[in-house]
């Protein structure tokens, strides 16, 4: 019973840790807006283009199924009023020299069956229209219209929900946790990213947002303050070359927010850390953005990320995403304070501060990696 206890303990800590996120690790934002005025909502059906963009597929379906088979019963009752108006119908037993406004609609099913196939344009042959009825030829052309209308919208919102940038998001992926450790002489809060596609992310830019609850010397407090948080890659910050998986990194130095952290606090914060990557894909030259989070409890002090990059011996590049989100121990301080103001703490602990669910692996050689 304890054991049962104490899952279902972690399994509520784990559903609020969720429920706090404003940026789920798939991008979407978890946000709800109350008290709209009700005259606003009207502006969601004034731009409708979006609002249909928007909507889930099966509310597109849905639209695209019923707009259809409503125009076709819609007009398949005024093409049997058309037909009763003319005396055309079986049941009102035509002479047999009576000339019918459309040829073999003797009911609401024929009825029917014409609005679907001149909306269609299906032509079977057994029904046609004849030129001795204004009203007919007036409705075949409005129906012409408002069909070949509800054609190209729907089709359009179909293509533009296949052509969406965030389609090509998904193929970029971040690492599932963030690490702190030494790189480059300064201490780091290093994240990895990937491009899973071959073709490139144009004029790629990434950059991140730090959410948490502060107050004010005057007392106020501010729910979502953020704080702009600079990440870099070897290469620089400007237009990386986006063919292979990177290494972004942060400096944690006197300007940056997790000064104050440190490896036995750190997941006692209450802050939330988004990462944005915005580029254009090469292939379609569509703007898109990236987005992912990350809270206390996916951040991992003294570990760093295992080398994916390597050189075959013919000399090609391979990069093994098996190693994608492995990290190992190393030597770090157990704060930004310790690393840049006491003298011997850079190698402060190899053991690193572990994170429950996460893959940790031991070298005992460093591999023999050739870096790019």
């Amino acid at each position: 019973m304890s054991s049962l206890r104490e899952q279902f303990q972690d399994y509520i800590a784990e559903r609020r840790r969720r429920r706090a996120r404003l940026v789920t690790k798939d991008g979407r934002c978890i946000i709800e807006y109350g008290n709209i005025n009700y005259t606003r909502n009207f502006a969601f059906l004034a731009d409708f283009w979006t609002t249909f963009v928007e909507i889930r597929w099966r509310f597109v379906l849905f639209f695209f199924i019923a707009s259809f088979s409503l125009s076709w019963f819609i007009f398949g009752l005024l093409w049997y009023c058309i037909a009763r108006a003319n005396g055309d119908l079986t049941w009102q037993d035509p002479p047999s020299d009576h000339t019918p406004c459309v040829q073999n609609v003797g009911g609401l099913t024929a009825a029917f069956l014409y609005s679907l196939e001149t909306q269609t344009t299906i032509g079977y042959g057994g029904r046609a229209i004849t030129p001795f009825c204004p009203g007919a030829v007036a409705l075949i052309i409005i129906q012409s219209l408002i069909g070949a209308i509800i054609n190209c919208f729907l089709c359009g919102v179909i293509l533009a929900k296949i052509s969406l940038p965030k389609k090509r998001a998904k193929t970029i992926t971040f690492s599932e946790m963030a690490v702190i450790c030494p790189r480059n002489n300064s201490l780091c809060l290093s994240i990895r990213v990937a491009n899973l596609r071959k073709t490139l992310m144009i004029g790629s830019q990434v950059y991140g947002k730090l959410l948490r609850t502060t107050t004010t010397p005057d007392g106020e407090t501010i729910i979502m303050d953020q704080v702009s948080i600079d990440f870099m890659v070897d290469a620089g910050n400007d237009n990386p070359f986006f063919v292979c998986p990177l290494t972004l990194y942060h400096v944690i130095d006197k300007r940056s927010p997790f000064f104050e952290m440190a490896v036995d606090n750190i997941h006692n914060q209450d802050f939330e850390l988004v990462v944005f990557l915005d580029g254009t894909a090469e292939s379609t030259s569509c703007s898109c953005q990236v987005r992912t989070s990350y809270i206390p409890h996916e951040f991992m002090w003294g570990y760093n990320f295992m080398p994916i990059i390597s050189r075959s011996k013919e000399g090609k590049y391979k990069v093994d995403f098996s190693n994608f989100s492995k990290v190992v121990p190393v030597a770090t301080a157990h704060c930004s304070y310790c690393y840049h103001n006491i003298k011997g703490h850079h190698h402060h602990s190899t053991l690193g501060c572990e994170n429950q669910g996460f893959e940790v692996i031991e070298i005992d050689d460093p591999p023999n990696v050739t870096k790019m």
